[in-house]
């Protein structure tokens, strides 16, 4: 099995270090905007493989859905965190954008994939994953 974890923060990283650590998937892919952040937390977790006794494949790449292509599950925790000051209603076009443009390119690559939205607000997240992802057989969770 393959997993793509979109989003290399802290929600993102974590969610790729319990799949590879637990041995969820063969290989976990972990993909973010940010330049070299996800090459990094992947390697780190490939690196304590020996340590911990596990051998889940880990990649990173940036901005690559090439990579991702084959995904069996597609998790997105991609969006902007909420700012003090700032309600949950604030973040909903931004992050609604960018999910649907994650959720676009997931389809290219596994059109086949079951996503799981992890974004804030996460009802209108994944309606907006939902909506972009129609013309696929793809399931959002």
């Amino acid at each position: 099995m393959k997993v793509t974890v979109v989003g290399a923060g802290n929600v993102g990283a974590t969610c790729a270090d319990v799949l590879a650590y637990r041995e969820i998937a063969n290989e976990v892919v972990l993909l973010d905007i940010k330049e070299g952040v996800s090459e990094g937390k992947a390697l780190d977790i490939w690196q304590k493989a020996p340590i911990n006794l596990y051998d889940t494949r880990t990649v990173g790449s940036t901005n690559d859905y090439t990579k991702t292509a084959g995904s069996d599950v597609v998790v997105i925790t991609s969006g902007l965190p909420r700012k003090p000051g700032m309600s949950r209603d604030d973040l909903i076009s931004t992050n609604a954008k960018i999910v649907s443009s994650v959720t676009e390119s997931v389809i290219q690559h596994s059109p086949e994939a079951i996503i799981i939205v992890v974004s804030n607000p996460l009802d209108v997240m994944t309606y907006a994953a939902h909506t972009t992802s129609k013309l696929s057989r793809m399931k959002v969770i």
